[in-house]
């Protein structure tokens, strides 16, 4: 799996700007309820300004010698997963997703048990701005491996983001936080929701992974 699929860069500014975001949606709305189906009936206007917050890395060039390298090398071999994936990565690296998806999808269909794979499928989705079929993506991931780390942080990422529902984000990161403590991950999400719960001392469990308006 691409260290870099996590739906935001594993950085300083992350938790600067999820905790500010928080914070901001719950100035701009303050009776919004948190559930995803919720949300989808609000009005736009409470909505934030976009899905995904800034501090994302630039895009990278498209190398369009390296894809043709890779393409030929796919069409000489039907079975080859990896190729698969590395045309996935470098259309999603350049920020075209859709090209990305495709590849992936690819890859998954020759390797349906991957679920490094599986949900950098579905980090791709959650920046086509499908964060339904992200989280779905996830679910399928975490059918395939329960203890996925990248998984289960992306979930929270995109229920926070993608859905604005911060109970299930907390519960998907504490879920996160149980199961492997010490993982880079983990300590990503601890501290997270200890400045998610600065901010909102009342946000407690919730039941995370349930999928799209549940």
């Amino acid at each position: 799996m691409r260290p870099e699929s996590i739906v935001l860069a594993v950085a300083g500014t992350f938790f600067g700007i999820i905790i500010g975001w928080v914070i901001g949606t719950q100035q701009a709305a303050p009776t919004r309820a948190a559930t995803p189906a919720a949300q989808q009936a609000a009005a736009p206007s409470a909505q934030p300004a976009a899905s995904a917050p800034p501090g994302t890395k630039a895009p990278q060039p498209l190398d369009l010698a390296q894809v043709q390298a890779l393409e030929a090398v796919v069409a000489k071999s039907p079975s080859d997963v990896q190729t698969r994936v590395q045309l996935g990565n470098l259309y999603f690296d350049a920020e075209r997703y859709q090209d990305a998806v495709t590849w992936y999808q690819e890859a998954l269909k020759l390797a349906p048990r991957s679920a490094d794979v599986s949900t950098d499928l579905g980090v791709s989705y959650y920046y086509l701005n499908q964060s339904d079929r992200a989280l779905q993506q996830f679910a399928h991931s975490l059918e395939i491996d329960p203890k996925h780390t990248k998984t289960m942080l992306n979930q929270g990422i995109v229920l926070a983001f993608g859905k604005q529902d911060l109970q299930a984000a907390a519960a998907s990161w504490q879920k996160l936080i149980d199961t492997a403590p010490d993982s880079q991950e983990a300590a990503l999400a601890r501290r997270t929701l200890d400045g998610l719960k600065s901010a909102h001392p009342d946000l407690g469990g919730g039941t995370a992974g349930k999928g799209p308006g549940a």
